[in-house]
């Protein structure tokens, strides 16, 4: 089975950003009403003794290192080391999260990700997860509500990721054989104006659904032809072949059904896939 690459979309490595040595600054009005409030996590960490916060700091960053190079097990073990440490971290619940999403254990994977939302319920990277959850657990009418309450929160500078969750509420809605509304999105954006690969991957989604898959995979190469770094393409490939319109490499490709929504169940114990990219 494919492994869903539910994007960890960067892990935030450091709780506030004055852990690092910083310059004396004497306040003044203006600078005192930038500067933000400390919550009650970073205050309980800026507590720990300056050694125990320099260790906790580089069990997080090797964690993110093996988890983006899908040593998960690997990165599991770091996990752990920081978590004796401090276990308060919205980062480290949100990568506990992913870490289970690889292994498709999406009930622990969901439990991580609600305690990170506990301690940050407006972070868009841990509301895209979850939404990604419901996206590869086939419940399209709740992914597609959460996605539409994502959009807006993501930053504008975030093309790629808007385009993504945009390609994601498409790919719902044709499951959802809601099509006008699908055609309408895939015809959103100017292919020459617009810096993603968006438009190519709708247009070729609109027309697997027409079982057009000469046309379909027409649109896929011009992207490939326009986009032509593959790492910059490869959420994009992933994304259709989670939904089934893309065949993986190691299988899969069926379109989305009743029945396979059914069978998508979480694994009863967290075995990584040997497909997992």
């Amino acid at each position: 089975m494919q492994r869903k690459k539910i994007l960890l979309l960067g892990l935030m490595s450091v709780l506030i950003p004055t852990m690092t040595h910083a310059q004396a600054v004497i306040p003044t009005e203006t600078d005192e009403q930038k500067t933000p409030q400390l919550t009650e996590v970073q205050k309980e960490f800026t507590n720990l003794p300056e050694q125990k916060r320099v260790d906790y700091l580089k069990f997080v960053n090797e964690a993110s290192r093996l988890f983006n190079e899908k040593r998960i097990f690997e990165a599991l073990e770091q996990i752990d080391e920081a978590r004796k440490i401090f276990d308060r971290n919205v980062d480290i619940f949100n990568l506990l999260g992913s870490c289970y999403v690889e292994f498709r254990d999406f009930t622990k994977a969901r439990e991580f990700y609600d305690k990170a939302l506990a301690l940050e319920p407006k972070s868009s990277i841990i509301l895209f997860n979850v939404a990604e959850l419901e996206f590869v657990t086939r419940n399209w009418q709740v992914c597609l509500v959460k996605m539409k309450e994502l959009l807006p929160l993501i930053p504008e500078v975030s093309v790629q990721t808007k385009r993504i969750v945009e390609l994601k509420m498409l790919l719902c809605h044709l499951a959802l054989d809601q099509e006008e509304e699908a055609k309408a999105l895939a015809n959103k954006y100017d292919p020459l104006r617009d810096d993603s690969p968006f438009y190519y991957y709708a247009q070729a989604s609109i027309c697997y659904r027409n079982k057009d898959l000469i046309k379909a995979e027409e649109f896929l190469q011009m992207a490939n032809r326009v986009f032509v770094n593959p790492a910059y393409l490869a959420p994009w490939q992933d994304t259709l072949i989670e939904f089934g319109y893309i065949a993986s490499f190691y299988g899969g490709g069926e379109l989305p059904t009743e029945a396979a929504a059914s069978d998508a169940s979480p694994a009863p114990q967290p075995q990584p896939e040997s497909g997992a990219k």
